[in-house]
């Protein structure tokens, strides 16, 4: 189906060229789920790029041959190129609310590219966009086709784009980081439907990811790719059962494992942390601004609604509850995991403990206070500076506009610790330090540095507000298992030396086993299980739970990475 052979890419600059990837071989072949795996920066998504004809400018191909059945794709004009995209090629992207234009309905996205790529009437084109969601697993398709992205979750949303993507019958797809996002229960959806498609249809499949418990699931065969090269190549039973190269070998071991708990994620042996001097001047400082005894959360009742959407001129709208009844404590220098499916509610609780959103009823204490809710909390109310939020996607959370030392320098001027702009430079020099960044990063912007990097930015930016309890929402989510092993390990640094109080929401079960002393479990607003870590994943008692567990992907049980 897809041959490549010595593929090069260059990008050209002021500096000279620079080599995304080159000598790059891969053969995927009719109704094979090929699976493409490395770090942020190894080439994966160039690979896909090339192939499809979406290298960004002024990105070329440098050499090598490309060839898509008998049709070399070096050798086609625009025009040819552009009838082959979304033809015999097609792409599902990272994010699906990227990918769809908000402005126009599913129907109306389906519609025009059935009929862009085949000449057949509107009506012909809707009922076969109607059977090909009836046939993705949306329910009540003639009616969902009518709306709009928004009015999809985000595993419904992934769903469309794939329905985008085989409407034209294509004879290859890449994926590129389609399940990222995803919970575990709807990526295990989104890869069952991946693996029928490539069964009954015999569509090829470039799937593109970080995940390796994603390709062990899934995959024919895997080709791992490290600074544009690729490293090991093969059936990937073998490949992720028995890796031959170092770096394999590596990845593997970053990957947390589910069936039982270690005390710290592995590393590559060359990446450096930057280790912590012994006279870290951030480290004194927050030291000396921290009470001695932890503090813990309380949650008693508490509830969440939101009004709900008006269908009726004379009928006052149902709220809709998004947490019921939820009460549990988090103890003082612990770490509470929150685990579940999207629109299960573990963002509107973190919202409502930072006080972003008011709850309906119920009761917040922490420590001995208690915390008023939403708008009734003012800006410098003291819990808004001891809780702190690490959010998911450090680019969109730090500002783009400024350099890193007025980002972390923020912090000690809006809470008052230093008035002395020197000495705010200073402490924010010193917090780069604490979390294994160069201090000279200070002077640069954030579009400057790598996703693992921007996020210890982010935790700096955290800390030098003195939080005491700390809301972790999906920290590690978008990086790649090597970046979010060094990410986790800071954390659990960060934890022990300062007795902070930790809340960490994830959907990835294998993390949150390693992370947290507690866990609860989630589910449409209302705690299904809580309890000790290890009790909870060695005994579930809720189906929920179990149900969790059986769909989180899991390594080959005849590779056994080190303890430790």
């Amino acid at each position: 189906m897809l041959t490549i052979t010595d593929l090069a890419v260059k990008f050209p600059s002021r500096f000279g060229d620079f080599t995304a990837i080159e000598d790059v071989d891969m053969t995927i072949a009719p109704g094979e789920i090929h699976g493409l795996v490395g770090e942020s920066g190894a080439g994966k998504s160039t690979v896909g790029a090339a192939v499809i004809g979406l290298l960004q400018t002024p990105g070329y191909i440098a050499g090598g041959t490309l060839t898509l059945g008998d049709t070399d794709l070096r050798d086609l004009s625009d025009g040819q190129a552009h009838a082959i995209r979304g033809d015999r090629i097609s792409m599902i992207f990272q994010d699906p609310q990227t990918s769809l234009n908000p402005l126009m309905t599913i129907e109306d996205q389906l519609v025009e590219t059935i009929q862009a790529h085949s000449d057949v009437s509107h009506a012909a084109a809707l009922k076969r966009a109607v059977d090909l969601l009836e046939d993705i697993g949306i329910e009540n398709a003639a009616a969902r086709i009518k709306s709009y992205p928004h009015q999809f979750s985000g595993g419904m949303r992934q769903r469309v784009v794939i329905a985008l993507a085989i409407c034209t019958d294509p004879e290859l797809i890449i994926a590129d980081e389609p399940t990222t996002a995803l919970d575990v229960a709807v990526q295990s959806q989104v890869l069952d439907l991946i693996r029928r498609l490539a069964r009954d249809r015999k569509i090829a499949f470039m799937l593109i990811t970080h995940d390796i418990g994603v390709i062990a699931q899934v995959a024919d065969r895997v080709t791992v790719m490290r600074h544009g090269k690729v490293m090991e190549t093969g059936e990937t039973a073998q490949v992720l059962g028995a890796p031959r190269h170092p770096y394999t070998r590596a990845l593997m071991d970053a990957v947390p494992p589910l069936d039982r708990r270690i005390d710290r994620f592995r590393v590559p042996q060359e990446a450096d942390t930057g280790p912590i001097t012994q006279d870290n001047a951030a480290e004194a400082w927050l030291l000396e601004g921290i009470e001695q005894d932890p503090i813990g959360l309380s949650l008693s009742n508490l509830c969440v609604r939101f009004p709900g959407t008006r269908t009726s001129l004379w009928r006052k709208p149902d709220p809709y509850v998004a947490l019921h009844d939820i009460s549990f404590d988090i103890r003082p220098a612990s770490i509470m995991g929150l685990v579940g499916e999207s629109g299960s509610g573990k963002s509107t609780l973190a919202k409502a403990i930072t006080g972003l959103v008011t709850p309906s009823s119920g009761t917040m204490t922490l420590g001995d206070d208690t915390l008023p809710g939403g708008k009734s909390r003012s800006r410098h109310h003291p819990s808004r500076q001891l809780i702190q939020m690490v959010f998911q996607d450090p680019y969109s959370s730090l500002n783009s506009r400024q350099t890193i030392g007025a980002i972390l320098a923020e912090p000690l001027w809006f809470y008052g610790f230093t008035p002395d702009p020197s000495d705010r430079r200073r402490l924010a020099a010193s917090m780069l330090e604490l979390v294994g960044m160069a201090p000279d990063a200070i002077d640069k912007y954030p579009h400057q540095f790598s996703g693992g990097q921007r996020q210890r930015i982010a935790v700096a930016r955290t800390l030098l507000a003195r939080p005491r309890f700390l809301i972790c929402d999906e920290p590690t989510s978008a990086l790649d298992v090597s970046i979010q092993a060094e990410i986790l390990n800071l954390l659990k640094d960060l934890q022990a030396k300062f007795g902070l109080t930790i809340l960490f929401i994830s959907h990835n079960l294998a993390v949150v086993r390693q992370m947290a002393d507690d866990t609860a479990v989630l589910r449409n607003g209302r705690i299904e299980e809580i309890g000790s870590t290890e009790a909870l994943y060695a005994n579930p008692q809720a189906d929920y739970t179990r149900t969790l567990l059986s769909l989180t992907p899991v390594m080959p049980i005849s590779w056994q990475a080190p303890t430790g």
